[in-house]
């Protein structure tokens, strides 16, 4: 949606932000009833594949702002060279947007490491239940055991930290340098 121009780019990117603005609970019924009829229920399938398949419409409008504020001198200096599209994207394009990438993999990694009610509707058997969904099971109703919580709270946030930190630098990077990461 970037780089090669096509009929309708405008439209269909307009209706992907569109896509933005629908709440996560109205799509709730209709994807359950797609994983089921693909069998993914009681799986992890339902909440990796979709996030690694472009993670949502915030992701590819991050990815195209990204993308379009990178120069076209790049694409036409590799073209003169005998360059392809694919080879532009993969020896020009992707190593600029590795900032971009990085910040794209951390927002995914926390939001769906962080999700609580896809684990909850599309995971019915404890054994491969995710740890929001474990930690609520702390809580009762007429005693809770917070150190418990506490605890499972504590090793939640473990991984998200040291994905944020070891990813840190692209992250500033990617705001700071926008495009021109790789010059």
């Amino acid at each position: 949606m970037a780089r090669n121009p096509f009929p309708g780019r405008n439209w269909w990117f307009l209706v992907l932000l569109s896509t933005m603005m629908l709440p996560g609970v109205v799509t709730i019924i209709p994807r359950f009833i797609l994983f089921r009829n693909l069998g993914w229920i009681d799986t992890w399938l339902p909440l990796v594949v979709p996030a690694f398949l472009g993670g949502g419409a915030f992701n590819v409008f991050l990815l195209r702002q990204f993308f379009m504020t990178v120069p076209y001198d790049y694409d036409e200096a590799a073209k003169m060279d005998g360059a392809s599209n694919l080879l532009i994207w993969r020896q020009i394009l992707l190593p600029l947007a590795r900032p971009a990438l990085a910040t794209v993999a951390v927002l995914t990694f926390m939001g769906e490491w962080n999700s609580f009610m896809d684990p909850l509707i599309y995971i019915s058997s404890y054994s491969k239940q995710m740890m929001g969904v474990g930690l609520a099971l702390f809580r009762g109703m007429a005693y809770s055991q917070w150190n418990l919580m506490m605890a499972g709270a504590f090793v939640q946030i473990l991984p998200v930290l040291i994905l944020f930190f070891s990813a840190q630098q692209y992250i500033i990077r990617g705001i700071v340098m926008t495009g021109l990461a790789g010059r």
